[in-house]
């Protein structure tokens, strides 16, 4: 573990107390390969719950895992032409294999539509075939020019969903349906709310019909994207000619969905919750839920303490609750308390002297740190249910921060004055004129950041334009 703990404070020094929690924390380290990070065991375990949760739940909807190539062919990417496009500035190619020229250029995987539906074009033959239900665990590479550990790396992990169904009412339930596990994911789970809605034509995914997506405010008054779900429509079945013969002995195109989630959560994680002591990770998504630390002054009580200690452990594992015991004699109760704070486990539980004359422990909360003296007979009841309070607090604290910083704008000083202010999500009437929205995103760097699904009432002219507005959007800086 690190010698250290965070040493700037998250109000003054946002951006390097983000670098210091993630590297002193031990979440991820730079990889000597620039613009990539390693994933330690601590934010891989954090990965694998996120994949166990999404997993469930897309087995359950009939989903299936599968794998495909990490290389595309150049000439795969440009049966697509608008999707093509969308990725050339940041795919990776290689040109030579061992020391041969390679006649023609492979792509590193930026996405896998065209491989996937390469394939999807030999598979379909007829409605009996749909749908295709096919999700993938993998890696990608998109050759982005600046690092930030999860949240803008060359190489980063997901998940990609891509589905091919008979009819547009599937697909659009597909993606919908997609968009709701993600927002329970993120608001149960992460505890991390979110707003959701849909991207407009110029913030869509390159090649999709449109797009559906999940949207966090950031303590620095960033948005951060964390999901998106894509209606295709036939637009990939077109280009690469997914036809099937349908039960009225017809020929159609088939109806696709594209939807994914990336390592980038775990970079939600640390700026949403984490503190000047470091992260704080809601219970449900801590590689560890609980730490037992034993604590003796004597050589004598060395033996008691830790017996205890180790029972309480495996008491608290056969119940279910993920729990670790540090019973390292080379550090102090002191240097543990502040690593294992650094680390965000959600409870630390003291075992001393006393506490076993008292048939006690001392329960240490992570998000509040308040201490408590638990009794041993009530030990489970009561640590379970501090976890479920504090994956509520934790829940709660962020949608209060989340409806504080929004903000309603109904001229384009106020807009302005309101970004350079606290930022957040800036709620404002929008033309529908996409010449508005790029102009307000050179001069302001935001961008329309959601539609929501709802429409709101419409409050004050065009935030640009001045003009009539067609409906209400939300703007915001984005990572």
């Amino acid at each position: 573990m690190s010698d250290s703990g965070v040493t700037v404070k998250k109000s003054e020094q946002f951006s390097e107390w983000y670098t210091q929690a993630v590297l002193r924390s031990e979440l991820a380290d730079y990889a000597p390969v620039k613009g990539c990070i390693i994933f330690r065991e601590y934010s891989y375990s954090i990965w694998e719950k996120i994949q166990d949760y999404f997993d469930k739940r897309i087995r359950e909807t009939g989903h299936k895992n599968a794998y495909f190539p990490l290389f595309v062919p150049e000439s795969l990417l440009k049966k697509e032409a608008e999707h093509f496009q969308g990725f050339v500035p940041e795919c990776a190619w290689v040109t030579v294999g061992g020391d041969t020229e390679l006649e023609e250029r492979l792509a590193i995987r930026p996405t896998s539509e065209t491989i996937m539906y390469l394939m999807y074009k030999k598979w379909i033959k007829s409605w009996r075939d749909l749908p295709i239900k096919l999700n993938q665990w993998c890696n990608i590479v998109r050759w982005e020019k600046a690092t930030k550990p999860f949240l803008r790396t060359r190489e980063f992990l997901w998940q990609e969903g891509h589905t091919a169904h008979t009819t547009k009412e599937e697909a659009e339930r597909e993606a919908m349906d997609i968009l709701e596990i993600y927002r329970d994911l993120s608001e149960d789970v992460l505890a991390i709310p979110v707003l959701i809605g849909k991207k407009t034509e110029s913030e869509k995914f390159a090649g999709a019909l449109y797009t559906l997506t999940l949207e966090a405010m950031m303590p620095d008054g960033k948005a951060l994207q964390m999901g998106t779900s894509h209606n295709l429509g036939e637009n990939f079945s077109k280009a690469f000619d997914i036809r099937f013969i349908g039960e009225d002995e017809k020929e159609h195109y088939a109806w696709q969905t594209s939807w994914g989630i990336t390592t980038r959560l775990i970079g939600a994680l640390v700026m949403v919750h984490g503190d000047d002591k470091g992260l704080v990770l809601p219970p449900k998504i801590a590689p560890y839920q609980v730490v037992v630390i034993p604590i003796f002054y004597k050589e004598i009580e060395r033996d008691l303490i830790l017996s205890k200690a180790a029972s309480i452990s495996q008491r608290l594992k056969k119940e279910g609750i993920s729990t670790i015991l540090d019973d390292r004699a080379e550090y102090t109760p002191g240097w543990k308390f502040n690593q294992w704070e650094l680390k965000g486990v959600p409870i630390r539980l003291e075992i001393g002297p006393r506490d076993i004359k008292n048939k006690q422990v001392v329960a240490a909360r992570r998000d509040t740190l308040e201490r408590t003296t638990v009794k041993e007979e009530e030990l489970i009841e009561t640590t379970s249910q501090i976890l479920e309070e504090i994956q509520d607090n934790l829940l709660n604290r962020a949608k209060k921060f989340l409806d504080n910083h929004i903000t309603s704008v109904k001229t384009y000083d106020e807009f302005k004055k309101a970004q350079k202010g606290k930022g957040g999500f800036l709620r404002a009437c929008w033309c529908s004129n996409q010449a508005c929205e790029e102009k307000i995103k050179e001069e302001t760097g935001a961008t329309i950041r959601l539609i929501p699904f709802k429409k709101e009432k419409l409050f004050a002219t065009c935030i640009c334009c001045g003009s009539e507005p067609k409906e209400v959007v939300y703007f915001a800086r984005a990572y």
